[in-house]
């Protein structure tokens, strides 16, 4: 079997019984990486140690230490993870050669682990925007059709994954950003429950929504990934008391009896005809497994989008004050500080960056912080009851994870609204923090791959991973390598 089609469980038992070395792993996705990456555009930065971790993964095998299943495995990042041995960017020019001197807990734990990180993976300039178009360095491409955005913000690493340059990689969710490019892109997107995953080294972007989470060709090899991940960190304020656990074994492919939410907001205007026949088709497969799908009312959810992009703006004005010249990256020369100041902020953020840094400054402004924040956050409760509301009746709610299929270049970069309804459907969960996925579950007329999104109760990722599990089983839906990168 070639490399490329096999899972993390065959590669990791293709390790184990000596069929394959983490060498032969590695390299075979490296070399993927250097034929590929000029046409995609996704690693930033390509790890050059990654042999080297192989070939001391492979040496540990033949002394006969029995190593983590995960071990030897190649992983990606998404480049606002922080790594001591590699440069982190955010994909913007003020952390230009910018090196932490610690590893995010994700970075420890998956050495921990012993996978192999290939390298760091292109994004949306600290996590803003729907299309990996406002990265400073490079504009990742949508292997399905090179002339299509990937999505955003975690473009890089979605796009990664499908086109077969890792097996798995991490990215970061904070209205949406591991969903809507999965759903673009045609690989399985996880973000957990707000507080599963450490946010230790994750360069936050809006702190009460930021999750990291995962991709992968299957639910599997998420839950995998996700196993190796998650766990309360007391470096993370913001961590969750919940204890590791093995999320495959959850997946046991049966769901006869639950009952799926199908909430009619998320199936009116706006959404493409032909990402909701195929995501209908999908809840017409959940039911032939044995779900009943039950009609829900989520009333607030019209609302979302303003209130995201309040809270989420207000909270990035905040955090991205530190980037000044003076402990990070990027400085620029000027007589005295202020100045510098100034001019490091205006010449090191790009456009979208400083339009939320303004409306967020704005929103938290004397005389605007009630008007605007203060009833943001009440609204965002509303949200938060609708899903309440909703679990109280059901196991899982399923919807569209993106309104559209993957767009062209620059269709949506001159207007910033228009960019800002691509997460319309994603935004809901990261104001609630419960845990949702995308799964493929088809293409459209022009080949391009459609999400079904599966939202879960709050820590219940294993339930919605064994739903997308089952679909995958069941559905045959393709989640193959796209034509162009088959070779």
């Amino acid at each position: 079997m070639s490399i490329l089609n096999m899972t993390l469980k065959e590669m990791s038992a293709a390790l184990r019984d000596k069929k394959l070395s983490s060498k032969e792993l590695v390299s075979f996705y490296l070399n993927r990486i250097q034929k590929y990456d000029g046409n995609l555009q996704a690693f930033l930065h390509v790890n050059e140690n990654a042999l080297k971790q192989a070939e001391e993964a492979d040496a540990r095998r033949a002394k006969g230490e029995v190593l983590p299943s995960l071990a030897g495995i190649p992983v990606a990042l998404k480049d606002l993870i922080v790594t001591d041995d590699m440069p982190t960017t955010c994909s913007s020019r003020i952390l230009k050669g910018f090196r932490a001197p610690y590893n995010a807990t994700v970075t420890e734990l998956l050495k921990k682990e012993g996978m192999v990180i290939l390298g760091k993976l292109s994004m949306d300039e600290f996590a803003m925007g729907s299309s990996n178009e406002t990265s400073y360095y490079k504009q990742t491409r949508n292997p399905w059709d090179l002339s299509r955005v990937p999505g955003g913000s975690s473009g890089g690493s979605a796009a990664s994954v499908a086109a077969g340059f890792t097996p798995v990689a991490l990215g970061s969710d904070t209205g949406g950003s591991i969903r809507q490019p999965a759903s673009l892109c045609g690989v399985v997107g996880l973000k957990p429950t707000y507080g599963t995953v450490s946010r230790f080294g994750l360069i936050a972007f809006a702190s009460s929504l930021d999750q990291i989470g995962t991709f992968s060709r299957n639910a599997e090899d998420g839950a995998m990934v996700l196993s190796a991940i998650a766990g309360h960190d007391p470096k993370d304020s913001t961590s969750a008391p919940v204890a590791k656990k093995d999320y495959t074994a959850e997946l046991t492919g049966d769901i006869k009896g639950l009952k799926i939410g199908i909430p009619t907001e998320f199936f009116a205007e706006g959404l493409d005809p032909v990402v909701k026949a195929k995501v209908e088709a999908g809840i017409a497969k959940l039911k032939e497994l044995g779900c009943e799908p039950v009609e829900i009312s989520m009333p607030h959810t019209d609302y979302a989008v303003s209130v995201y992009y309040i809270i989420a703006t207000a909270e990035a004005s905040s955090n991205l004050a530190r980037f000044d010249g003076v402990k990070y990256g990027y400085r620029a020369e000027s007589e005295n500080l202020y100045d510098m100041y100034t001019a490091t902020r205006s010449e090191g953020f790009g456009a979208e960056v400083k339009r939320r840094i303004m409306l967020g400054t704005y929103v938290l402004s004397a005389g605007y912080y009630d008007a605007y924040y203060i009833k943001a956050q009440k609204v965002r409760t509303l949200i938060k009851q609708d899903f309440e509301k909703a679990f109280g009746k059901v196991d899982a709610v399923i919807c569209p994870t993106s309104p559209s299929t993957a767009f062209k270049f620059g269709e949506k970069s001159s207007n910033p609204l228009e960019m800002y309804l691509s997460d319309i459907y994603t935004i809901s969960l990261n104001l609630y923090g419960g845990c949702g996925l995308s799964v493929p579950c088809g293409f459209d007329d022009k080949g391009l791959p459609v999400g079904m999104q599966i939202l879960g109760r709050y820590f219940e990722e294993g339930k919605i991973m064994n739903i997308a599990h089952a679909y995958q089983q069941a559905s045959g839906v393709s989640t193959d390598i796209p034509e162009g990168f088959k070779e």
